[in-house]
């Protein structure tokens, strides 16, 4: 029996759950969340507490169980408290601006770069003197954040050497010694 699959999911007074053919519906104060899942899989909701069971035994069945008891906690979550990821761009003259849900990124390269965000997730950048700039996003879709998070990344990764990059706020990256520590 999948160990992640058997736990329940308390759910909150605000949230209400719905699950209309093999879509489950999530809706709460922050938003609403809608997830395909497997015909196989048995939803019962009782007492706030909403449990997942499985059909069979199948390999396949066992492998979904706890990815869609996952899927479902997660939106129960971000409907109801929401998913706030902090970004932070180290090194010299990196900037970020923000108009609308565009977000406009200077990271040295010859040319700005501009990402359209999803209207599903809300921005905030801050600049203040001798601090490294931030961009603060927060959604009810943890997948959507946590995609968007990587493809901002993807823009100046983090190097070993120096540190410069755009990083989660309070991540630590491990600093390699140059060539002439070597000698």
């Amino acid at each position: 029996m999948s160990r992640i699959g058997k736990l329940p999911i308390t759910v909150p007074a605000a949230v209400s759950i719905t699950q209309k053919d093999d879509v489950v519906t999530v809706k709460g104060p922050k938003g609403e969340l809608s997830q395909k899942i497997s015909p196989a899989m048995q939803l019962e909701l009782k007492d706030n507490i909403l449990t997942i069971s499985r059909s069979n035994d199948e390999r396949q069945n066992r492998a979904l169980h706890g990815l869609y008891r996952a899927l479902i906690h997660n939106m129960v979550v971000g409907v109801s408290e929401g998913y706030r990821k902090e970004l932070e761009l180290v090194g010299v003259g990196y900037r970020v601006s923000c108009t609308g849900n565009v977000l406009d990124f200077s990271l040295g390269y010859t040319h700005n770069i501009f990402l359209q965000l999803p209207p599903e997730i809300k921005v905030e950048t801050k600049s203040e003197r001798n601090k490294n700039p931030m961009v603060i996003l927060e959604s009810a879709d943890k997948q959507l954040i946590g995609q968007v998070c990587a493809k901002i990344r993807s823009f100046r990764k983090v190097e070993p050497y120096k540190g410069k990059g755009i990083r989660f706020v309070g991540e630590k990256v491990r600093r390699k010694s140059g060539k002439s520590a070597g000698k």
